[in-house]
């Protein structure tokens, strides 16, 4: 157990002059990595075929992964706070790397379940953890510009299935000589899926790694130099006290951002998760076949990773400049009227209906990295990571509530490849009832009341601790 001691917070405070830019890569190391849970539809196909099951069996796998990130967030916040970033991002790595294995050994030995129990539920502990993991740390090593700090890292997350993705393809073209990975029919074998899986789980764990070791808290005291603390109390909405995650979640304000959250995800879910062929149904003829091709379709889904990446950094660094009130004001009543311009007017033009998806899907990943400031903004940084986690309840019921909505309506229109616009109008103007409430939730939201917060004396003595 002495090895394993330099994973102890006290281990990890930084020395005097140690350079906080330092720390977005140690935590940008964590989030590319877990943020393969993204590319999970590269290997569907091949898996569907190996098990001889159906899409919504292979699908399960991850609706478990991203439940499970939304319940061990929840449920480990508070110990990731106590122990600090680098032992829960090493435990993060663990359970991400064991989830690929025990994945592998449920692929070559043909047992579905293994895989539910590998990458969903172990994986998905591993996706939960490593995601709240480097956040409270990256707010309080840049006070001055916490939205750009956790953009910074959370964007990873959203661009770790750009690696992902066409890294996959090519490992498993690597491994099976028959699949082909500029084809989108192709079928890999279940050796080369095996083997994915070790690779995948081996590499993700070295990198990690990286991010693990790297990783320093900020010594009691430490600001930026030239930083006014009395700068960021001048802003709306921020406070300089401290509130419990045990007080945080009997506050009005934490069940409001929790609907902000829950909407703008479901919503951003509702397309990104059909995305392929929903822009190959808005644009499909009276003979049936569609004006964009499958593989138009393809980059249309590689540029709305983009967007959601893009918009991790680019709107969670404007937020802080005007705010994150006002910046989820944009987001959600920007969505209502671009889901409106989608349902009526996306079929007349391809360029336009790509611009209001990528918008949208801007948004979506915007609001995944605004939102650990908005919580630092009415919280404090006392137990900020903790409090992230339980918000993040929000994304595992989005996550099984965006598809249930686009798919659900779907299925009373008719057979997947048939479809036209006109099918897809009930589900987006659902997605524009959903984002009005996101929309009125976060007017709702006010500085939190005195009696929430913690006393000066009780932050600082667990601080000490």
């Amino acid at each position: 157990m002495g090895i394993l001691s330099v994973l102890d917070r006290e281990h990890t405070i930084a020395p005097p002059g140690y350079g906080r830019w330092l720390i977005p890569p140690a935590a940008l190391a964590v989030h590319l990595c877990i943020g393969q849970a993204y590319a999970t539809s590269v290997y569907k196909t091949s898996m569907t075929k190996h098990f001889d099951a159906s899409q919504t069996s292979i699908g399960v796998i991850f609706s478990i992964a991203i439940v499970m990130l939304g319940l061990s967030a929840a449920i480990g916040g508070t110990w990731v706070e106590r122990n600090g970033p680098r032992k829960s991002m090493f435990v993060s790595a663990c359970f991400w790397a064991s989830g690929f294995m025990v994945g592998a050994l449920g692929i070559g030995t043909g047992q579905l379940w293994l895989v539910y129990l590998g990458y969903g539920f172990i994986g998905g502990i591993g996706l939960g953890i490593g995601y709240i993991s480097p956040v409270s740390t990256l707010i309080k090593w840049f006070p001055d510009r916490p939205g750009l700090a956790t953009g910074l890292a959370i964007m990873g997350f959203g661009g770790g299935a750009l690696v992902a993705s066409p890294l996959s393809r090519q490992l498993l073209s690597l491994y099976d000589d028959g699949y082909d990975p500029n084809k989108s029919g192709s079928v890999a074998g279940g050796g080369a899926l095996v083997a994915l899986f070790l690779t995948l789980g081996i590499g993700y764990f070295v990198i990690m790694m990286f991010g693990v070791f790297n990783i320093r808290v900020p010594a009691d005291g430490w600001k930026p130099a030239g930083f006014d603390p009395a700068t960021v109390k001048a802003k709306s909405l921020v406070t300089t006290a401290n509130v419990s995650a045990a007080n945080a979640i009997k506050t009005p304000q934490f069940w409001c951002l929790w609907v902000v959250l829950l909407c703008n995800v479901t919503a951003g879910i509702g397309i990104l998760e059909q995305a392929s062929p929903m822009i190959q149904d808005f644009f499909r003829g009276g003979d049936g076949k569609s004006s964009v091709a499958v593989a138009a379709a393809a980059g249309f889904v590689g540029l709305l990773s983009i967007f959601n990446m893009a918009g991790r950094f680019v709107w969670s660094s404007t937020s802080d400049l005007i705010g994150r009130k006002p910046i989820y004001a944009m987001y959600l009543g920007v969505s209502i009227i671009f889901y409106f311009l989608l349902a009526t007017v996306g079929h007349n033009s391809t360029a336009l209906f790509v611009l209001f998806a990528a918008v949208i899907l801007s948004f979506y990943g915007g609001g995944f990295a605004t939102v650990p400031a908005y919580l630092r903004d009415l919280f404090g940084t006392y137990q900020v990571g903790a409090i992230h986690g339980r918000l993040l309840t929000a994304w595992s019921v989005a996550g099984v509530a965006g598809p249930l909505i686009i798919n659900g309506f779907l299925d009373r229109e008719g057979k997947p490849g048939t479809l036209t616009a006109e099918a897809y109008r009930p589900a987006l103007f659902t997605m524009v009832g959903v984002l009005a409430i996101g929309f009125v939730a976060n007017l709702l939201i006010r500085p939190v009341a005195d009696r929430f917060h913690e006393p000066a004396k009780a932050t600082a003595a667990e601080a000490a601790k």
